[in-house]
């Protein structure tokens, strides 16, 4: 487990390459969001600046958003509403306090467009996860409906693996399974929805879902750069991958060394640290219409 990037004086419960979490006592959890970037599952050394302020303003904007078509497990952002500890400047836009939840094995991902690992497997084998697709689809094409196409949850630094409807029944039920795919599907729809009416593609999204006081809720982050592929939809044209709103300039970076994808990372020149950071604000300010500077506000 990582060590935290803010250390609070409360019970840590956990680091994984973005979110610290705290034990903020009453059944609550507080969670607060770095800036730390990973590429490739790997952690680079460089942070960038407001990326975990982006996020959580991006997942506080969708939690009320969406409220209607699901629960979440958000209680507040509003540091007056924070354990006394955690009461700091410096945690200020980056913190959310949050109702624990009883979290399900695995990931729901909703796939709009076929593009990343769903289009690796097709060009193998004409599926995604395992169900046959129209022959002839061009990457980053729009599939004929959003489908549900869930993982595993792996281990921290590992990589997710796509599982099958099926498979994912075999883990949590058939009944919750079904329940999973279609409150994973109308928050992505609706998403979808809000962020084409402000020339963003959505092309597909994970969400992570538990139980809160016996109800399904969305835990975690919802419909940010970090969680979903953001394009500008006026660059979209199927057969090559727009451009993101979040760590494209990174990965694009990355991909031009010599550097086989394992720690340690290699170290990131500032000129690309600053347009992934600049990325963010601008997929931030798209989508919710609002000025990041004004958040949290």
């Amino acid at each position: 487990m990582r060590e935290p990037a803010y250390k609070i004086d409360l019970p840590h419960v956990y680091s994984g390459k973005v979110r610290d979490i705290y034990d903020a006592g009453d059944n609550r959890y507080l969670m607060v969001t770095s800036d730390r970037i990973s590429a490739f599952d790997v952690v680079m050394n460089e942070p960038v600046p407001n990326k975990g302020r982006v996020l959580m303003a991006m997942s506080a904007f969708w939690f009320e958003h969406l409220s209607e078509i699901g629960a979440s497990h958000l209680i507040s952002t509003d540091m007056a509403d924070f354990p006394e500890q955690a009461q700091r400047p410096e945690l200020a836009g980056r913190t959310m306090l949050v109702h624990k939840a009883e979290m399900l094995p695995i990931e729901c991902i909703v796939r709009g467009y076929i593009t990343g690992s769903a289009w690796k497997e097709y060009q193998r084998s004409g599926t995604m996860h395992g169900e046959a697709l129209p022959t002839g689809m061009q990457e980053s094409e729009q599939l004929p409906e959003p489908v549900f196409t869930p993982s595993t949850k792996a281990e921290d630094g590992l990589h997710d693996e796509n599982i099958s409807f099926d498979a994912a029944a075999d883990l949590v039920g058939t009944e919750l399974a079904n329940q999973c795919r279609d409150l994973a599907l109308s928050l992505y729809t609706a998403g979808r929805d809000h962020a084409a009416e402000r020339g963003i593609i959505i092309a597909d999204t994970k969400f992570e879902f538990g139980f809160v006081n016996g109800q399904l809720a969305v835990a975690d982050e919802v419909l940010t750069p970090d969680s979903s592929r953001f394009w500008p939809a006026d660059q979209w044209m199927p057969g090559s991958t727009p451009p993101s709103f979040d760590k494209q300039p990174v990965r694009d970076h990355l991909d031009t060394l010599d550097w086989d994808k394992t720690p340690p990372p290699p170290t990131l020149p500032e000129s690309v640290v600053q347009a992934s950071a600049a990325r963010y604000v601008e997929g931030y300010e798209r989508i919710t219409g609002k000025s990041f500077a004004d958040w949290p506000g």
